[in-house]
């Protein structure tokens, strides 16, 4: 099912709306305190975790992000396609960012 961005939970707006601004607590506190996030095949556990993954992630790249497709896979999880374009290598990546959602938060990510 494709959702609109206007129709997704509030929480993955706020994620977006942190990251875009670069808003390093507003985006952890998107996050339950046992979530985890992979990305780049390496997991990070828990919002410390997950702090320090942005921070690393805000510090090595800058990127811009499109979201291109929204579609609920689950009741509680959510596919986000997106479109980057940056200074990581190879330059542009199309993404699935697949979110697990848990009591109004985000429990797991895997990008």
């Amino acid at each position: 099912m494709l959702v609109s961005m206007t129709s997704t939970p509030d929480v993955i707006a706020r994620y977006f709306a942190a990251s875009e601004a670069g808003d390093i607590d507003a985006l952890v506190a998107c996050f339950t305190d046992d979530a985890w996030v992979v990305d780049e095949a390496r997991r990070h556990d828990g919002t410390d975790a997950i702090r320090a993954w942005r921070e690393g992630t805000s510090a090595s790249y800058t990127y811009t992000l499109q979201i291109t497709g929204v579609t609920e896979t689950a009741s509680s999880e959510l596919t986000v396609d997106t479109h980057l374009e940056g200074d990581f290598p190879g330059g542009v990546v199309d993404l699935k960012q697949i979110f697990g959602l848990s009591d109004g938060l985000i429990s797991s990510l895997h990008i």
